[in-house]
């Protein structure tokens, strides 16, 4: 990766340089040290379709063989929002992290919302499965309007932020 790939802000929203946040997670230097820091690199993983990291930092009772994100290449990823932890701490065996992801693709606006379970093995905290749309916001595809508030957390307005990409 250049420098200036590194020195870039982590697509995660911590306010970190890349380099110093999700960057040492997703080229496999260090381990996520809680659950919600897994899911914060697992969510840039997405952002930066590194499917080999994703598939990594899955548990091995369901990750999947394979994985395609060739209609995912197209999506614009906008945030991540932490609702809620549970557990997943350093020394803690077992954590949920409740989560919503902004992101755009195919000309709409979504938010995925889950309530997603990880485990700790050997120290390496890895992703079970979750539950897509728990009950408290639905999963949506909603129009955000120009002056409203960047569903990426900047605290801008979607038409100085995100809409401006």
């Amino acid at each position: 990766m250049t420098e200036k790939e590194l020195n870039r802000p982590c697509p995660c929203g911590s306010g970190l340089k890349f380099a110093e946040c999700c960057g040492p997670f997703l080229e496999g230097s260090q381990s996520a040290p809680t659950a919600e820091a897994l899911m914060r690199s697992r969510y840039t993983a997405f952002a930066e379709q590194d499917v080999p990291y994703i598939l990594r930092s899955w548990h091995r009772s369901t990750r999947p063989a394979s994985l395609d994100l060739s209609d995912e290449a197209s999506f614009d990823w906008h945030g991540i929002e932490v609702l809620e932890t549970e557990a997943g701490g350093a020394g803690e065996q077992a954590g949920v992290v409740e989560f919503i992801a902004n992101f755009s693709g195919h000309g709409q606006d979504h938010r995925l919302h889950e309530r997603a379970k990880f485990v700790c093995e050997d120290g390496q905290w890895l992703y079970v499965d979750g539950k897509v749309n728990p009950g408290r916001v639905p999963v949506t595809s909603e129009k955000i309007g120009r002056n409203e508030p960047c569903p990426c957390g900047s605290g801008k307005k979607y038409k100085k932020c995100c809409q401006a990409k």
